[in-house]
């Protein structure tokens, strides 16, 4: 049985949200850094710090392949939990069944609006009044599993993607961690 207080943290760029999960681990243990692409900034940071990391090119390899070796290297370290923290890869249906109920998600909206890419554009286009981020179990329906926290951020006139990316990314900052924290203790 593995021990949902072992995470894995997936991150495929220069790896914030996984800063902060790492930096607010109070009930969890962060056994593995995994990325696939192996230069992402985030790699470098958690080296820095200790961490143990695994990253292999994910170009070229068809879905299933990378997945099942990255669950491979997620047994190894004995992981429980998976934590997406910007990995910008979808997962096959065979990892996601291999992790049923074991991998959250921040997504970048108030699911289940705005499921996908551009959500800030979508979101200030759309007219509303509020944006703000989701934390969800992932299931084979993009972005569609289990919300288990959201946080909201008004939409304010004026504001850019990139403005409202910058408020949202905080506010992802704050809640994810709280939500993981909650998360293991199930």
């Amino acid at each position: 049985m593995r021990d949902p207080r072992r995470v894995a943290i997936l991150i495929s760029g220069r790896g914030s949200n996984m800063r902060v999960l790492v930096e607010q681990a109070q009930h969890y243990e962060v056994v593995l850094i995994a990325s696939n692409k192996p230069q992402a900034p985030g790699l470098a940071w958690a080296v820095e710090h200790g961490l143990p990391v695994w990253s292999h090119d994910s170009k070229g390899m068809d879905r299933e392949s990378f997945d099942r070796t990255l669950s491979a290297e997620l047994e190894k370290a004995g992981a429980g939990t998976i934590a997406l923290a910007g990995f910008m890869r979808i997962l096959s249906p065979w990892f996601v069944n291999e992790w049923q109920g074991r991998i959250l998600n921040i997504h970048p909206s108030l699911l289940p609006k705005y499921r996908g890419l551009d959500t800030h554009a979508r979101a200030i286009e759309a007219g509303d009044t509020v944006g703000g981020c989701s934390v969800h179990v992932v299931t084979e329906e993009l972005d569609a599993g289990e919300v288990l926290g959201q946080a909201e951020v008004p939409i304010l006139a004026g504001d850019t993607t990139a403005s409202l990316e910058q408020r949202v990314l905080a506010a992802e900052h704050a809640l994810y961690p709280s939500v993981l924290n909650e998360f293991v203790q199930r």
